[in-house]
């Protein structure tokens, strides 16, 4: 089969002219049956890689998938852009399912989506053996791993299927997974010398910022007026402070849904179909919410209490921006949420064990065998496995050290999963953008902290310790005769805030430890005492005074993804995809994305046929949504007479080149193969970098040396094709080009 022609359907059904990194092996691991794992970063292209070949080759893809409203929001999507799919599951009816069936055996569906339960019936088994289904998508694949962040144990029945199914291809599919938990999704599933893809984690789009929680509605408000009129998600660890927060917020005048598992059925849809629908562009929620949110315009999240793991954090922040337009992550965090969790953590332990002993214990009563083994098969599946809370606590001081560290968000973040960070200055966290500074003499202000916590005989919490180094003479320290210590007001230039924080930095980076649960106190380690005798260093940031004043800066993708594009028509254009969705019953952002939408209000095309090149707009959604748009726009741009047919602005994945020793050590390395003729397959061969990092670095060898000739890297004939396509449409945007081309090169 052609990679052309799948290169063709991609472009008829989705509008993309271009694949994002790695889509084209994931894709190519489909069409010639090998089974594969797929690691890409939320909003990376994941589901694309399942769906383009089974439209392309007009079979049945089965995907897998954890969750009802996760299938309907698939199901939408893929229709609005006319791929024929639909999903099984309870919330339809009979008539319904058996509808869907129909279709199902009649060839009728390019995809279906069912849940991990119906996926292993036999009866449905049987049915998909009758239309001999090649393909099965194993969607949010972590979920099958004990070592993954959503462990669900019905995943762990779908290795049955690949016994069911030998010839079949399996292809897994997840967005955040450490080299342990692939492994695992690997061994459950049974897939057999997979093509391992795993993408870059970082999210250049993203701005991360990490702050100690002081006045957390305070906070909390800030950051909301930074994205008035926009999507944002708040993340809290427990329900009630989810409540609290939700009411607070409602009396501030926001329109803002709560959302957690303590909410009945039909009040979590409600919220969930109020924010995708976008009613409502405000949830306060727990981890509940999120696998199942497809809206791609989100444009900030923030966590008011520290996730249970890096992994988890990797995955809600990530929700943001998902249309690869700019967003914020914000991260509040303090030293009582790692106590919060640790208490959570072994509570849920004890239960499930407790519950495994329940289901055991029934097993020995029942009569029937059968169900006694149904219960034995349960009870093993609920029972946490030996290493889960060991490694559950591991997580938290992870994160913990994620929080209170000095180093660079992105780089922290890409390599906790093993990827290098090769760029200096990512120019999209806290620490890059100058929103905190280095606190001299970190080293001494540390060996005063820890000499504080030894004169109170390590018998004290952060509160205590920060007031008797702030010197107040409180009745408990008086009564203690702690204001007699020669710790005694060490800081009194700092305030309680800071004390505390740089306290909370040292707990994270190890220096420190806190013991106990209701009322955890202060204690030394051996890192403490290395510190102490000044046979360690330390880092220590506090905020930027200057940033304070000005607020926290704006990174590079704020001011280019808005480049050129004007603001009224764009809300005019968000007014009228809302009014189509509203009609058609579908999520806004199913009609066309933000990151369409700025484009048309950049570029204001003046023909239909103009807009066919914007990135985003397929054959299908043309004809559909095209000639109200293009009303649209035409009245706007008379009435204000504004200019058509623009260039389009800089991308946001384009990035500043690295240069680090490394990477101009490589680029050195390449430009003299290059000069040389040596070709990208050679240079795979010399140096086993992949194809697109050669052709990158091609590119550059290219735009610095130009040199005579790229018969080395390219056809004669493909050159000129180019060169006569270019002199047509211009060379400001790529899909115009790749259109004119007949969408072959």
């Amino acid at each position: 089969m052609s990679f052309d022609g799948l290169n063709q359907v991609i472009q008829e059904k989705w509008g993309f002219p271009v694949l994002r990194p790695l889509q084209a092996q994931a894709m190519r691991a489909v069409l010639d049956g090998r089974d594969s794992l797929v690691v890409m970063p939320t909003g990376g292209g994941k589901s694309l890689c399942y769906q383009a070949p089974a439209v392309y080759r007009g079979e049945t893809t089965v995907v897998a998938s954890p969750l009802i409203s996760l299938m309907k929001d698939q199901v939408d999507g893929l229709r609005a852009c006319g791929v024929a799919a639909a999903s099984l599951d309870s919330s339809q009816t009979s008539e319904e399912r058996s509808g869907y069936e129909m279709d199902l055996r009649q060839g009728a569906l390019n995809l279906l989506f069912v849940s991990p339960e119906r996926l292993v019936n036999p009866s449905f088994q049987g049915l998909l053996h009758k239309i001999n289904v090649r393909t099965f998508a194993i969607d949010e694949a972590h979920c099958i791993s004990h070592w993954g962040h959503d462990f669900r144990p019905e995943y762990r029945q779908l290795k049955k299927l690949k016994e069911r199914f030998p010839e079949a291809s399996f292809h897994a599919y997840t967005a955040t997974a450490t080299e342990r938990v692939r492994e695992d999704i690997i061994a459950q599933l049974g897939l057999r010398d997979p093509e391992i893809l795993v993408g870059n984690f970082d999210r250049p789009n993203l701005t991360y910022r990490v702050l100690p929680k002081q006045d957390q509605m305070r906070q909390v408000q800030e950051v909301i007026d930074r994205h008035r009129n926009e999507a944002g998600i708040i993340y809290c660890i427990r329900r009630r402070d989810v409540d609290d927060l939700t009411e607070a917020l409602k009396q501030l005048g926001h329109n803002v849904r709560p959302y957690h598992a303590g909410m009945d059925a039909a009040e979590r849809r409600a919220a969930q179909e109020a924010f995708t629908q976008e009613t409502c562009d405000l949830v306060v929620a727990t981890v509940a919410f999120g696998m199942g949110i497809d809206r791609s315009n989100v444009r900030f999240v923030l966590h008011v209490g520290m996730p249970k793991s890096i992994e988890h954090y990797q995955q809600e922040s990530g929700r943001a921006g998902r249309d690869g337009l700019e967003a914020e992550c914000v991260l509040l965090h303090s030293g009582r949420d790692y106590v919060t969790w640790e208490f959570i953590l072994n509570k849920s332990v004890e239960e499930a064990r407790s519950k495994a002993a329940e289901m055991r214990h029934t097993a020995e009563q029942v009569d029937s065998e059968e169900e006694a083994d149904d219960l034995r098969r349960r009870a093993d599946e609920v029972e946490p496995h030996p290493d889960f809370l060991p490694g559950a606590i591991k997580h938290l001081k992870q994160i913990a050290n994620y929080c209170a560290g000095g180093v660079c968000r992105h780089r922290a973040l890409v390599e906790y999963f093993g990827q290098k960070f090769e760029e200096g200055n990512c120019a999209a966290c806290d620490l890059c953008l100058g929103d905190v500074e280095m606190v001299p003499d970190a080293v001494v202000l540390a060996q005063k902290i820890l000499s504080c916590v030894a004169r109170v005989k390590e018998g004290y919490g952060v509160g205590h310790v920060a007031a008797v180094l702030r010197g107040q003479s409180d009745e408990r320290i008086v009564r203690l005769k702690h204001d007699q210590l020669t710790t005694f007001g060490l800081l009194r230039e700092c305030s309680l805030v800071d004390i505390r924080h740089y306290i909370r930095q040292l707990l994270g980076q190890g220096l420190l430890l806190q013991v106990g649960d209701e009322y955890p106190v202060l204690k030394l380690n051996e890192a403490s005492w290395a510190v102490m005798k000044k046979q360690r260093g330390v880092r220590l940031v506090k905020p930027a005074k200057q940033r304070k004043e000005q607020g926290p800066a704006r990174s590079k993708a704020d001011d280019i993804s808005w480049e050129g594009v004007d603001r009224d028509l764009f809300d005019a254009l968000r007014g009228l995809r809302r009014e189509l969705a509203e009609t058609r019953q579908v999520p806004p952002y199913q009609v066309f994305s933000d990151a369409t939408l700025r484009e048309l209000a950049r570029v204001r095309p003046s023909s239909l046929e103009a807009m066919r090149l914007i990135y985003g707009v397929g054959d299908v959604k043309l004809r559909d949504f095209g000639p109200r748009f293009q009303d649209l726009i035409t009245e706007q741009c008379q009435a204000r007479r504004l200019s058509r047919d623009n260039a389009t602005g800089p991308k946001l994945a384009e990035k500043p080149r690295s240069t680090t020793p490394k990477a101009v050590n490589e680029r050195g390395n390449s430009y003299e193969w290059f000069r040389a003729a040596e070709g990208i397959d050679d240079v795979m061969k010399r140096t086993g970098w992949s194809r697109s990092k050669i052709v990158g670095l091609l590119a550059e060898y290219i735009a610095d040396e130009k040199p005579p000739s790229i018969a080395a890297w390219v056809s004669n004939a493909t050159v000129r094709a180019v060169k006569a396509a270019a002199a047509k449409v211009g060379t400001d945007r790529l899909k115009p080009l790749y259109l004119h081309l007949g969408e072959l090169v």
